[in-house]
């Protein structure tokens, strides 16, 4: 067995975890979280709501982006990796990276404008150009993917 395949059982303990995390934001941590900032900072208590919808958002992105990455998983243990289906789930993965940079980017230019510090937009911007370069990364991955998938086709008409 070579060392994807066997790489396949941790990361997918990972994703599970990652996953049962990200529900424990999604439904406590997060909304408890603006609650009490709405109760200790009622001058900030109008974002309560946008500040937990937007966070919600981003937690089921990343969500989405593990539920394809299992997929994917799957697709590697059956050696189906290099299949037109796997495509799908790399443009998952990168249509949920979008979302979340879309999101950001909007928080950002949001932040940015009422800004008296230049500290949180600067933080915020190094997050857009991390996520970007994710995005970018998933696009040059799926071409290769495209490459190798029409490859082993050839090569299955071939033999």
């Amino acid at each position: 067995m070579n060392i994807e395949k066997r790489a396949v059982l941790p990361l997918r303990v990972c994703l599970v975890v990652l996953f049962a995390i990200l529900v424990l934001l999604q439904t406590m941590s997060l909304p408890g979280q603006f609650a009490h900032m709405a109760e200790t900072s009622p001058g900030d208590a109008h974002l309560r709501w946008p500040l937990t919808a937007v966070s919600i958002y981003w937690v089921v992105c990343i969500q989405v982006v593990v539920v394809a990455t299992w997929k994917l998983l799957s697709m590697v243990r059956a050696d189906r990796i290099f299949t037109d289906g796997s495509l799908v789930w790399v443009d998952v993965i990168l249509g949920a990276i979008i979302a979340a940079w879309a999101m950001l980017v909007v928080v950002l230019v949001l932040v940015g404008i009422n800004a008296t510090d230049p500290g949180l937009p600067l933080l915020l911007f190094l997050v857009v150009v991390i996520i970007t370069v994710a995005a970018l990364l998933m696009v040059v991955m799926r071409a290769l993917l495209r490459q190798a998938t029409s490859l082993r086709s050839e090569m299955d008409t071939v033999v």
